[in-house]
């Protein structure tokens, strides 16, 4: 992955978590520099609970089982991260859940849009 995919990766997913924001889902971005940091942070709380999981040897699989559990991981990741940033401020267990389906639903158009985009999100 080249420098010019990882800062379009970010943009794009800055502007999804305003976009979020704006519609009142569960998850409050302050401002744009804010964004840029919370999909920094994502992307890494991600990387980490992702990699446990595999140390541990817990294995996710498909279907709508899996769906659920990767949706509880990343409201998990969206808690865990709105904890850590001052600009990023996520209302509860059910606002992550919320978050985290909406940003699914945005990243799943700009794949069908984009086909290749890449998500922060596990």
């Amino acid at each position: 992955m080249n420098i010019l995919g990882v800062i379009l990766g970010l943009i794009v997913a800055a502007i999804v978590l305003l976009v979020v924001s704006r519609l009142n889902l569960g998850l409050k971005v302050s401002s744009f520099s804010s964004a840029i940091i919370a999909a920094v942070v994502i992307a890494i709380v991600s990387a980490v609970i992702e990699w446990l999981l595999g140390v541990l040897g817990i294995r996710v699989g498909g279907g709508i089982l899996g769906a659920i559990v990767w949706l509880i991981i990343s409201a998990v990741v969206l808690i865990i991260s709105g904890r850590i940033l001052p600009g990023l401020a996520v209302e509860g267990f059910g606002g992550a859940i919320i978050a985290a389906i909406a940003i699914a639903v945005l990243y799943w158009i700009i794949n069908l849009i984009f086909p290749g985009a890449a998500s922060p999100m596990p």
